[in-house]
């Protein structure tokens, strides 16, 4: 594995995932170590352009802001260090759920109706418009941090309250009764989809990191060509938003098999029970030779 040089394991960091990240960043680590890599783990700092000093090339697994929006892909850009996933733009783009959904929208591709949330009477606005029950969010965060459905008029304002915390642009989201999906990419590919299952409200944080009564489901029970059509449909809108290398779509389909896009994840999580590896499997691709192959994406 000379060819990779000295690589940084870029993990940890100071958003609100940062614990999930250091899991991923351990497992990313140790599956590089194992195949011959020279690479080392770096938990990120305000000074990381320090602490990149003497390596030749970076696995990016920061989840959240600061790792997955656009910034640190600048400094690495400054500092000319080839790294995995998106790049500047991409990152930017697919970290902002608004952003994302206004730039599907605008080119025809399928995701739920939202409001943006300013204010109490945005919120009962988002009622009126979008009726109940409504998925509130806060624009920049993962894991569903700040997230809450809302069912009932007087959980609005609280959801409101709750997701404003995460200090950026909140909006409420028709929400969408069905099952829920996920796809992974890797390069121009689309993995074996995995259907989500969950007896809690929606797939929370809870569910993705501690729960033990979510049910992963892949194959996922879509039939071919259904999962064929979904698959385009998953590249057009991880292109759409400038995305790259690596990464993954959720969606939603309806009682009406119709399919909405939820959200694009650049760095999705990669411990060896992460949905990406577990559609890598699927696939015929352990979890070693996954993240080799991100990683053959810097060169």
């Amino acid at each position: 594995m000379q060819q990779f040089g000295k690589v940084a394991v870029l993990m940890g960091g100071w958003s609100a995932e940062r614990e999930v990240s250091l899991k991923s960043g351990q497992a990313v680590l140790q599956a590089l170590q194992s195949q011959g890599v020279d690479a080392q783990g770096v938990d990120a700092s305000r000074q990381l352009h320090q602490q990149l000093d003497g390596f030749d090339r970076v696995f990016n697994i920061l989840h959240g802001r600061g790792g997955e929006d656009g910034d640190v892909q600048g400094l690495l850009n400054i500092l000319q260090l080839p790294y995995t996933g998106s790049g500047v733009l991409g990152s930017a783009l697919a970290m902002d759920k608004l952003l994302t959904k206004q730039l599907w929208k605008g080119t025809g591709l399928p995701t739920p109706d939202y409001v943006i949330l300013n204010s109490e009477q945005d919120c009962q606005h988002a009622i009126e418009t979008l009726g109940l029950p409504l998925m509130i969010k806060p624009v920049l965060e993962g894991s569903s941090i700040g997230m809450s459905k809302v069912v009932s008029e007087q959980d609005m304002v609280p959801a409101w309250q709750k997701a404003r915390q995460s200090d950026c642009i909140v909006i409420a989201e028709k929400f969408v009764s069905g099952s829920e999906y996920t796809a992974a990419i890797l390069g121009d590919r689309v993995l074996p989809m995995i259907k989500l299952e969950t007896p809690r409200d929606f797939y929370d944080y809870e569910a993705k990191y501690s729960a033990d009564d979510t049910r992963y489901i892949c194959p996922c029970g879509l039939d071919v060509e259904m999962e064929r059509l979904l698959g385009s449909l998953v590249l057009r809108a991880f292109s759409a938003v400038h995305a790259s290398g690596w990464g993954r779509v959720d969606f939603m389909i309806d009682e009406f098999a119709q399919p909405w896009l939820i959200e694009v994840n650049t760095v999705p999580g990669m411990t060896d029970h992460s949905l990406v590896p577990m559609a890598a499997r699927q696939a015929g691709v352990d979890f070693e030779t996954l993240v080799i192959q991100i990683l053959e994406q810097t060169l």
